[in-house]
C-alpha cells in the first residue's frame, strides 16, 4: 500500500491509499532497500516519485553510506592534511 496526498483537497494534506502491483523482482529490491535504509517501502517509492530518486540511485546511495559507516567504525578516517589538500585543490583563487 502506498500513501499519496489527495490533490482534490487543496490546502490539506490528507493521505489517500492507492495500491499498485509490482513485479516480484522490483518488490524484492524495494523491500531490501527499505530494510537497509530503515525506511518503509512506501517512503522508498514516494522518494522515487516525488524527488526523482530512482530505485537504482537510492540503492547506490544507501550502499555508499553503509560503506562509509563501516570505514568509520573500523577507524578509517582521512587525515587533516588530506582534507586540506582537497579543500585547497578546489578553493577559489
Amino acid at each position: 500500500m502506498i500513501t499519496f496526498a489527495d490533490p482534490s483537497r487543496i490546502g490539506y494534506s490528507l493521505p489517500m491509499k492507492s495500491t499498485i502491483e509490482l513485479p516480484d523482482d522490483l518488490k524484492r529490491r524495494i523491500d531490501l532497500l527499505a530494510e537497509r535504509s530503515n525506511l518503509s517501502p512506501s517512503r522508498i517509492i514516494e522518494d522515487a516519485l516525488s524527488h526523482g530518486r530512482s530505485l537504482a540511485w537510492q540503492e547506490k546511495w544507501t550502499s555508499g553510506v553503509r560503506a562509509g559507516l563501516a570505514e568509520a567504525e573500523a577507524g578509517e578516517f582521512v587525515s587533516e592534511e588530506e582534507i586540506d589538500a582537497v579543500l585547497n585543490k578546489y578553493a577559489k583563487a
